[in-house]
């Protein structure tokens, strides 16, 4: 296995843990319990952080173009529209 592969499953997998802690965080009513899963969310944040910055150093991930003006306001602008049922 090369170090290109290591670094994205490293990233595959600290991306699903972020899932995992986004997903129980607020469904835990144990306010001890909820203060460790942010401490351990906080902590994987960092690590998948320090692991993007080695993937775009080595080109091993290249992001997309940074969205125009136009299109972030015209995503703003579906996103705040009243919803009508």
């Amino acid at each position: 296995m090369n170090e290109k592969t290591m670094v994205s499953d490293a990233l595959v997998g600290v991306n699903g843990e972020l899932k995992m802690f986004g997903d129980m965080i607020p469904q835990t009513e144990n306010q001890e319990l909820k203060q460790c899963l942010k401490q351990i969310r906080n902590q994987c944040e960092m690590s998948q952080e320090k692991l993007y910055q080695v993937a775009r150093e080595k080109s091993y991930y290249v992001p997309a173009a940074k969205a125009t003006k136009e299109e972030v306001d015209h995503v703003r602008s579906i996103l705040t529209q009243p919803k009508t049922f």
